[in-house]
């Protein structure tokens, strides 16, 4: 399976004092990934507002334009979406939850222990939970056992003044835009979000945090991965 991965970090224990956003995104991609149904523009991974859970986030199919480039975009059903989650460190997956679309609905499973690590992912076997994808005008939220889904299109919530930043690689930069031209506003996304207990998963590692040394820690990634 070709695949494309955005890694991030976050913490927390259930319960966990130290509130965490944190993302990853790459708007504008290599020639091979840019612009089709895998490309990932964003991963988000933070705490929910019910801080017994952690929210996972990936979006896929950036720069959409509002309008009938957004109500025409559709996920793949060759592309599995994977959020990949390391607790003990190793920055190998020990579960995973998984979703890829069938029909007119986004089908989740996990999490779960994947039959395989790396690049190569087989679906797991357990029974799934499936959310219809949601349109502009028609919202959808599955949740069940705890766990919260969605999957549809959402505004690009990531902001990144791209002109700024191409001055400051030139050395032509004179400064810093406060707070800067969002380069991407206005434009959307396909969005996956899974909420879920922290209960779910065993704790993660102490002692790698600088900040918060005896917080839990879990690498967490997402992965694109086309059938082959």
């Amino acid at each position: 399976m070709k695949n494309s991965k955005l890694f991030a970090l976050i913490g927390g224990l259930g319960i966990a004092a130290l509130s965490v956003f944190l993302i990853s995104a790459d708007h504008i991609d290599a020639p091979a990934i840019a612009g089709t149904t895998a490309d990932i523009t964003d991963f988000y991974a933070f705490q929910g507002e019910n801080s017994n859970n952690f929210v996972l986030a990936a979006n896929v199919q950036g720069l959409l334009p509002p309008g009938t480039p957004t109500d025409q975009a559709e996920f793949d059903e060759t592309v599995l979406i994977e959020f990949n989650i390391d607790r003990n460190n190793d920055l190998k997956e020990d579960f995973v939850i998984q979703a890829i679309k069938r029909g007119d609905s986004m089908y989740f499973f996990g999490p779960s222990a994947p039959a395989m690590t790396g690049t190569q992912s087989t679906i797991a076997t357990t029974d799934p939970i499936s959310v219809k994808i949601s349109t502009k005008d028609d919202v959808q939220i599955t949740e069940l056992n705890g766990m919260k889904f969605f999957a549809g299109p959402r505004e690009d919530p990531f902001f990144f003044d791209f002109n700024q930043y191409n001055a400051v690689l030139s050395g032509t930069a004179t400064g810093f835009n406060n707070p800067g031209d969002d380069t991407f506003a206005g434009t959307n996304v396909l969005s996956i979000v899974v909420e879920f207990p922290k209960a779910m998963l065993p704790g993660g590692t102490v002692g790698v945090n600088p900040f918060a040394a005896s917080t839990p820690i879990y690498n967490v990634w997402v992965e694109a991965k086309r059938k082959q």
